[in-house]
């Protein structure tokens, strides 16, 4: 463990955001991290450098700069191709975001895939960005939307999944973590009963992705979406996984430049995947950014100390905050990601959160997009504690005890 701690102490350096201090003059201690992770410096350079050094369009120009641009953003294309285990780089679309991402599998099946009475399964863990798109599609064409229920402890309930299942099941639109509740959800399994019935699975791996590696080919799911801003990569590029043929299959999200291989007024024909989901300049330092941001967490800090550290600041501050009074926690099941939600009796999560913000502590609090699973929970909000390799048992003991000074704060006066 102490060297876990060492290791982690090293790799706080490589994050400049972290040395400051709060106005207050606490130091910062960051637990927001499924929000938004923070940056390395190399992150940072690697931005910096391409728009110092080969800013320019992509794809278009016949210029040095322009064909350096395009090298460095294909490449990193490549790299998020290997980095979840898709076949080809062709499967892969750079989007602003997983919001966007599912908006654009969403629209692209309404076209051309879904009718009247198909229906979609999710889960009460789903972000509001895997639930409202397929309400907007389902206002169009009187599709249905099924959540299924998780069991007490926030696993997901195969009994609940295989009595939502029917003959107009379509599609399985799924968190592979929750981000309220940090459960993993078995993906692999699902999508092995869903291929036996024809069914695409769609994962919203925006939290998986962060603290595990994972394999579309090995889980066997049609799409998949994350973005690159909670993957310590910048805010503004995201990806969308489009298993082939269903990026041969699905129409065009948005027209215009760089996604056509022929306008004219009579017709439009358009380019093959993925530059036809590519309409406009992408993204192109936040995407090069991206991909460094890919090999940092590869050749700098691995897998095995990600998942093993993670695993130990989950535990420990697991023990920590349920010693705590009145605090309650949400989604003990396991396996998990490094993240908590919590609620204290008598102190509304947004007084607390406030009270640790004045400690230098932030974490996040309100229904954290996932208002659905609030209700089913039976709370209004939560507080939630996000870890991520550079956070410290430090921190969390100065979580814990701030905590307590909340609840001492708040408690009635005898």
């Amino acid at each position: 463990m102490k060297d876990w701690v060492r290791e982690a102490e090293r790799l706080r350096a490589d994050f400049p955001i972290l040395s400051q201090r709060h106005p207050s003059g606490a130091p910062l201690v960051y637990l927001d991290n499924a929000a938004t992770a923070q940056k390395p410096q190399v992150v940072i350079e690697t931005l910096a450098r391409f728009l110092k050094e080969r800013n320019s369009n992509i794809h278009r120009g016949v210029h040095w700069l322009s064909q350096e641009a395009t090298a460095l953003y294909e490449a990193a294309r490549e790299t998020v191709a290997e980095f979840i285990g898709a076949e080809s780089a062709e499967e892969i679309v750079f989007v602003r975001g997983a919001t966007e991402g599912i908006n654009l599998i969403a629209q692209g099946l309404r076209r051309a895939y879904f009718g009247p009475g198909d229906e979609i399964l999710l889960t009460q863990a789903e972000h509001h960005a895997n639930i409202v798109p397929w309400q907007l599609v389902e206002e169009e064409l009187s599709i249905k939307l099924r959540p299924i229920p998780l069991r007490e402890d926030g696993s997901f309930d195969w009994v609940e999944f295989h009595a939502a299942l029917s003959p107009h099941t379509r599609l399985i639109a799924i968190t592979a973590m929750s981000n309220v509740l940090g459960t993993e959800m078995p993906i692999a399994e699902i999508a092995h009963v869903a291929r036996q019935r024809g069914i695409p699975v769609l994962v919203d791996a925006c939290q998986a992705v962060v603290h595990r590696p994972i394999s579309v080919k090995e889980w066997g799911v049609d799409f998949l979406v994350f973005s690159g801003h909670k993957l310590y990569g910048p805010t503004g590029i995201g990806v969308v996984y489009l298993r082939r043929p269903w990026g041969e299959k699905l129409p065009p999200y948005q027209g215009g430049g760089d996604m056509i291989r022929r306008v004219s007024w009579e017709k439009t024909l358009f380019a093959p995947p993925p530059a036809k989901f590519e309409a406009g300049t992408p993204a192109i330092a936040e995407a090069i950014a991206f991909a460094e941001a890919i090999r940092y967490l590869h050749q700098r800090v691995g897998w095995d100390f990600i998942q093993a550290y993670e695993q130990y600041l989950s535990d420990y501050a697991e023990q920590r905050l349920g010693n705590i009074p009145t605090l309650k926690l949400y989604g003990t099941a396991r396996p998990r990601g490094s993240l908590w939600s919590f609620t204290l009796e008598e102190v509304h999560p947004h007084d607390a959160g406030t009270f640790l913000d004045q400690a230098g502590i932030a974490v996040r609090v309100g229904h954290h997009c996932a208002q659905p699973l609030m209700d089913a929970m039976g709370v209004p909000a939560t507080i939630r504690a996000s870890f991520a390799f550079y956070n410290l048992p430090s921190e969390i003991d100065h979580l814990a005890h701030s905590l307590e000074r909340v609840v001492e704060f708040f408690s009635p006066v005898g």
